[in-house]
C-alpha cells in the first residue's frame, strides 16, 4: 500500500482532498508526517516546503499543486489547480509506477532486490521472487534505512507498528522469524536479517 504525504497550509483543502483520496483510492495509505516514509509527496502551493524537500534529496517523487500562474521549475511534476480528482489520482499512480520501476524505487542488498510498492523481494541467487506483507516490507525498509546500526525491538515496535516501547508482545520476533523462513528458505548464504545484542540488522 503506497504511502501518500500531502503538505498543505490550507487545512480545509487538505482535509477535503485526503477524504476524497481515502474514499476513491483506498489502496493508498495517507501518512501525516515523515517524508522519508512516503512513496509519493504532494505539495500544495508551498514552494518553500518544495525547496526543503529537494534539499533533502528524497527519492520519492514530488507532485506540486500549483495555482494557474505560479508553477515552479519544470523539474517538478506540476498539476494546476483546480483539477479533476481522477486526473490527480492518475498522476499519483503514474508517479508510483515510474518510481517503482526506476533504480531509486528498489533497495539492493546482499544479492536481494526489494520492490517496496509491489511488495516483492527478488533473490538474485536463484531468481526467486517472494511476495511480502506490508509489515514485512516496512521491517526491511526500516532496517535498510538504519543499515550499519543495530535496531532494537522497541524501535521496530514504534516505527512499524506504532506501539509504545513498553508494550509486551512477541509481534516483532514472530514477524521476523516468519519473514526469514519465507525468504531465506533455510539457505545460510541467503541470510536476510541478523540478530545481534538484542536487536536486528539487515545483512548488507
Amino acid at each position: 500500500m503506497p504511502n501518500i504525504l500531502l503538505i498543505s497550509d490550507n487545512e480545509v483543502f487538505k482535509t477535503d482532498l485526503l477524504d476524497q483520496i481515502s474514499y476513491h483510492a483506498p489502496e493508498f495509505n495517507i501518512i501525516e508526517e515523515g517524508a522519508d516514509k512516503a512513496d509519493v509527496i504532494v505539495v500544495d502551493e508551498n514552494k518553500n516546503a518544495l525547496q526543503e524537500l529537494s534539499v533533502k534529496e528524497l527519492k520519492a517523487p514530488l507532485i506540486f499543486l500549483a495555482s494557474k500562474d505560479d508553477s515552479p521549475a519544470d523539474v517538478y511534476q506540476v498539476l494546476e489547480k483546480p483539477f479533476v480528482l481522477s486526473r490527480f489520482l492518475d498522476a499519483i499512480k503514474a508517479a508510483i509506477n515510474i518510481f517503482e520501476n526506476s533504480a531509486d524505487g528498489c533497495l539492493e542488498f546482499n544479492r536481494y532486490i526489494l520492490y517496496p510498492t509491489r511488495k516483492e523481494i527478488l533473490n538474485c541467487r536463484n531468481d526467486v521472487i517472494t511476495k511480502l506483507t506490508e509489515k514485512e516490507v516496512a521491517i526491511i525498509k526500516y532496517l535498510y534505512k538504519n543499515q550499519g546500526h543495530i535496531v532494537s525491538k522497541n524501535d521496530l515496535m514504534q516505527e512499524v507498528w506504532g506501539y509504545a516501547a513498553d508494550v509486551a508482545t512477541h509481534t516483532v520476533e514472530t514477524h521476523i522469524y516468519r519473514l526469514r523462513q519465507k525468504v531465506e528458505q533455510n539457505n545460510a548464504e541467503a541470510q536476510l536479517i541478523l540478530t545481534s545484542d538484542g536487536g536486528y540488522q539487515l545483512k548488507i
